[in-house]
């Protein structure tokens, strides 16, 4: 059974683009997201003065999550974003436009506890492949009691949820989410959902690929057969999509010379994308992709249990 999540957001200039707390109910954790230009306002703030760790996101339109990020840690953060914003020549980072900080609102997180968390954010990141990572070399684990350890998974699984809704998705995977047990409350929580299923064959083609909705994005699974190449002349912007991917490494080809293959799940931003992807050429993803054996399609799959039109009158 899923347990709900609250999170609460302030947006400190009453914009969506500005400076963003976000807090969850019994987690000790805050977090506090800005644009670069709100830099003077986030180093001025307390949270920014604590051990914590920190992100540094950019758009990078080569790769094929389209971001570019950093991750590191700090005694105190804000000394480490004022580093991070000086010109590159003087030891700076010029790719980032938005900052994410996250500390603990008791204060009891520790250098020893921060590397830690540095060292598996770092581990998620490489593993989830959303994003290019800009790290030199990834710190190794650090060691922690076994009670410290529990307490910074904890903290991570909490992130976790509060990062995809400030739209930092740089951690989130296509593996089902393991149920977490608060130290506080002692709840299981359990997020993320899976639909049935869905593939799309042409034997003609040698095409057989699989994909599911997971936590409400679309993938793709490991191991399905797709084309080649792009073969539609007409252009499009999915077109793409099919170099990103092998140059990767997510699709490779296959030993028949006229298919590709994934090498892990991977997530679309549409299922449109994704059949267009499998096919090489545009196409309907919500008819496109259907449960197999006759089953319905993607887009009926999502209207199921929806009433007909109520009555208005």
């Amino acid at each position: 059974m899923s347990v709900g999540k609250s999170v609460r957001l302030f947006l400190s200039e009453g914009t969506p683009g500005g400076l963003i707390t976000a807090e969850i109910m019994n987690w000790t954790g805050h977090v506090v997201a800005a644009p670069r230009s709100d830099l003077a306002k986030l180093t001025k703030r307390p949270e920014a003065s604590r051990t914590g760790i920190y992100l540094l996101l950019g758009e990078d339109p080569d790769s094929v999550g389209g971001m570019v990020a950093y991750i590191g840690e700090g005694d105190d953060v804000s000394r480490r974003l004022y580093q991070h914003s000086r010109p590159e020549e003087q030891g700076g980072k010029d790719f980032w436009e938005r900052a994410i900080l996250l500390t603990s609102k008791d204060s009891n997180l520790t250098k020893a506890h921060a590397r830690y968390l540095e060292s598996r954010f770092i581990a998620l990141a490489t593993e989830a492949k959303r994003a290019r990572l800009v790290n030199g070399t990834a710190p190794g684990q650090q060691p922690l009691p076994e009670s410290d350890i529990s307490d910074m998974e904890y903290f991570i699984s909490q992130a976790q949820i509060v990062l995809p809704v400030l739209g930092v998705n740089i951690f989130r995977t296509t593996k089902p989410a393991k149920k977490s047990i608060s130290p506080v409350t002692e709840v299981a929580a359990e997020s993320g959902t899976e639909s049935p299923i869905f593939e799309i064959v042409s034997k003609k083609h040698g095409i057989h690929a699989q994909a599911r909705e997971i936590d409400g994005e679309f993938t793709v699974l490991e191991g399905s057969m797709v084309r080649k190449q792009w073969i539609s002349t007409a252009a499009h912007t999915y077109e793409q999509l099919v170099p990103k991917l092998k140059q990767t490494g997510v699709v490779v080809d296959s030993d028949d010379g006229q298919t590709a293959r994934f090498t892990q799940d991977y997530v679309f931003a549409s299922p449109s994308a994704a059949a267009a992807v499998v096919h090489g050429r545009t196409a309907n993803g919500r008819t496109e992709w259907r449960i197999p054996n006759g089953g319905i399609n993607f887009g009926q799959w999502q209207t199921l249990g929806v009433e007909n039109e109520p009555d208005t009158d």
